[in-house]
């Protein structure tokens, strides 16, 4: 299955731009039926352990395991191990994946948009206008993080 984003210019839905910003529910942190991990790269683990004032090692061991060649956070309950009281504990040292909800490949396609993302996530449609260029960037940086060992 190929979860790679249409380019803008090939009459994507957000030609034009997407409207976002996070409104705090901590609804993207929960779990929703299959989905359940938060992937994180060796720089989200370096960041949030500086933010914890751990080391890095010590942050992997307690807050990560592995899973083929992925590390994600541990989430005894399917959610963010972060996630306190509908809020996120780590907000500004948050996962790369946290930081570019919900510009991710999988959601950029207009059916999934439209009935999963818009009706789940209520920043949608709000804040300010991010361009095409913005979440081409964004796609790209993801599609670049996918293809490494």
């Amino acid at each position: 299955m190929n979860d790679r984003a249409p380019r803008p210019g090939s009459g994507t839905f957000w030609e034009r731009g997407v409207r976002f910003e996070c409104q705090g529910t901590g609804r993207c942190c929960t779990s929703r039926g299959a989905y359940g991990y938060v992937y994180i790269t060796l720089e989200d683990r370096r960041r949030l352990a500086a933010h914890l004032g751990m080391r890095t090692s010590s942050f992997t061991r307690r807050h990560c395991k592995r899973d083929h060649e992925h590390v994600h956070l541990v989430n005894p309950k399917r959610d963010c191990c972060f996630l306190q009281d509908g809020q996120c504990s780590v907000y500004e040292a948050r996962p790369t994946q946290c930081r570019t909800w919900p510009f991710w490949p999988e959601n950029m396609k207009p059916l999934v948009w439209e009935h999963e993302i818009k009706a789940y996530c209520p920043g949608v449609g709000q804040g300010r206008l991010h361009s095409a260029a913005e979440i081409q960037a964004i796609l790209t940086a993801l599609e670049r993080e996918d293809e490494l060992p």
